[in-house]
């Protein structure tokens, strides 16, 4: 009997359905030669300190650090996993065969390891690899299934992940609990939720201390456009009264009218990331909303899998596209202008460097029905996004306009569509833009100027406008996210932010929960869309003065350790012991720390 294991009941039948098994028992499905059984994401966790040593029951500064010899793994405490987890291992001990049929991730590999190393599991594996669970994808992944120790790796950094987690965690958080939180309450620190905490109260308290610098504008109106001075910003008054004094009674002349055309190309596919910013800054949705959303559609078999870090297809999928494309019965109107035509097939959609186990979130073709609202709202930004990016460029075409009053030099620009393109599939671009995460923002609205003539001239009307300097903007789950996947540095441009991603803090399945996290402890909180520490999220980042635990740059570089684990590139005892190592400096100079330094 061959034992398929899947991530999720719903999964699991899915899965059962392709394979011709039909009788459904407590826990598993059988039939045509296969039992297929499930888990309910983690069965299995690493074991808590005191069941390596029942000393390191009771929290004490001098058991720091807690490193086991050997780290073990355990069933979670809870009746329904012992019962799922009882049914799993007499499947598996009397099995012929065992499919790893778990999601295809990092993570995924890991949840069913544990649970095929608890249950003791001797016979051969294999490993089912798909990203979507169309009938056809999973048909596909079982005539071409993988050796399980072609991902060997992916379970080395999965595992890898786990133990620094609990290193640093259960170490540091014991250390800072008894060292400054006088008993009072837990201090929480995480590898990753403490520099992405240190985010917030840094960005907060950069805005609580900006001192606001106000200055002038010189604006001009000429033909009811308004015109602004080339020299920027005043610094008094006083320096703006003189120069409108100076042109008021001038005539403003048009020294120059450049009109430029440019095109723009379809925005990027979806990685997860991307989605839950683009949810965020649209829905509102929490990032932790956006992958259960996302997921659920997976589930539906409307898109593919959602875990995934690039925004690039494979060449391989190019010959699906059409199919994929007929499937959206929803889109037909905004498909016809593509009918008859070959797909376009641009370097920055489909490059097979760029991918590695998974490819963007696109749709499945299969068309969705029962969706909820929210739901909807989710799938329409997966299936424009993935239309748009077949459709032409759009053509726009910037006209700038140079005057002149005195000796004082104006500008003004606009912008006007010539062919739309893509835009006709997605929308306005402004609607589209990243959010913006600056002091300022400078960009220049789109409008249609009037007809101007080199050399005309006439009256116009200066104004001075009074302006202050703006602080930087709170977070929201939009900006945060992006913080984190760049390790903190604010980066609009897609093809630099994709250089930082290998230097992120978190993996993209990863980080709503760890957001999550901050909220349930009571670190942040929402106001409105904006991100705020709580008192004692800030007196926590306070109390913390090694920089290693909130530095997202440092942390940053873990997370590239972990990924070239899973490439085969760094080895997992270096990681681990690397980790030892600050963890060993951490200890001692908390340990040594006279400072008196407490959270009341």
């Amino acid at each position: 009997m061959i034992v398929c294991i899947a991530e999720k009941p719903s999964v699991a039948r899915e899965i059962a359905d392709v394979l011709g098994a039909k009788t459904k028992h407590e826990g598993y499905i059988e039939g045509n030669g296969y039992q297929v059984t499930w888990t309910y994401g983690h069965l299995c966790t690493l074991k808590e300190p005191h069941d390596y040593f029942p000393q390191w029951k009771a929290w004490s500064l001098a058991a720091l650090p807690m490193v086991p010899p050997r780290f073990g793994i355990k069933l979670i405490d809870n009746d329904g996993i012992r019962k799922q987890f009882g049914i799993i291992e007499n499947l598996m001990q009397n099995a012929d065969m065992i499919i790893n049929c778990g999601d295809a991730g990092q993570e995924g590999e890991l949840i069913q390891r544990w649970v095929m190393q608890k249950a003791a599991a001797t016979c051969p594996v294999k490993r089912l690899w798909i990203s979507s669970l169309t009938e056809e994808a999973i048909r596909e992944g079982f005539n071409t299934l993988h050796e399980a120790s072609d991902y060997q790796r992916l379970y080395e950094a999965g595992l890898c992940r786990a133990i620094g987690d609990w290193l640093l965690g259960m170490n540091a958080t014991r250390l800072y609990t008894l060292k400054y939180g006088q008993n009072r309450q837990v201090l929480s620190i995480g590898r990753v939720q403490t520099p992405t905490l240190a985010l917030i109260v840094r960005r907060y308290e950069e805005i609580a201390n900006f001192v606001p610098e106000q200055y002038w504008e010189l604006k001009t109106t000429y033909r009811d456009t308004v015109f602004s001075a080339t020299r920027g910003r005043l610094k008094s008054q006083e320096e703006g009264q003189q120069l409108i004094d100076a042109i008021r009674d001038l005539p403003f002349t048009i020294t120059d009218v450049t009109k430029k055309e440019g095109r723009e190309a379809p925005p990027r596919l979806f990685d997860l990331t991307s989605l839950q910013v683009e949810c965020n800054k649209k829905f509102g949705f929490s990032a932790d909303t956006t992958l259960n959303l996302i997921q659920s559609l997976y589930e539906k078999k409307v898109t593919t899998y959602p875990r995934v870090d690039t925004t690039f297809l494979p060449d391989d999928v190019y010959p699906k596209c059409h199919t994929i494309l007929n499937g959206l019965t929803d889109y037909q109107s905004l498909l016809a202008p593509l009918r008859g035509k070959p797909l376009k097939k641009s370097k920055k959609v489909f490059d097979n460097s760029k991918v590695t186990d998974h490819h963007a979130i696109i749709p499945t073709g299969v068309n969705p029905t029962n969706l909820s609202d929210i739901e909807r709202k989710v799938f329409d930004l997966v299936a424009r996004h993935f239309i748009a990016v077949f459709f032409p460029d759009c053509l726009f075409a910037t006209t700038t306009v140079l005057g002149r009053a005195g000796d004082i030099d104006f500008k003004t620009s606009g912008k006007t569509i010539l062919e739309p393109g893509w835009r006709a599939v997605i929308g306005d671009l402004k609607d589209l833009k990243e959010p913006k995460d600056s002091k300022d923002s400078n960009d220049a609205p789109e409008r249609t100027l009037p007809l101007f003539t080199q050399g005309e001239s006439g009256p116009h009307t200066p104004e001075l406008q009074e302006k202050w300097t703006q602080p930087p903007k709170p977070y929201t789950e939009a900006t945060l996210l992006r913080a984190m996947e760049t390790a903190g540095k604010t980066v609009e441009d897609e093809e630099l932010r994709d250089a930082l991603k290998e230097n992120g803090i978190g993996r993209p399945s990863t980080r709503a929960a760890i957001i999550e996290t901050l909220f349930k402890r009571n670190y942040i909180v929402r106001d409105r869309k904006s991100l705020q520490p709580t008192q004692t999220g800030v007196d926590l980042i306070h109390i913390i003065h090694e920089e290693v635990l909130k530095s997202a740059e440092l942390t940053g570089i873990w997370e590239k350790h972990l990924r070239d684990i899973e490439h085969g590139t760094y080895e997992p005892r270096q990681f681990l012991d690397e980790l030892k190592d600050m963890l060993g400096g951490i200890i001692s100079q908390v340990l040594n720390d006279t400072s008196n330094r407490r959270i009341n």
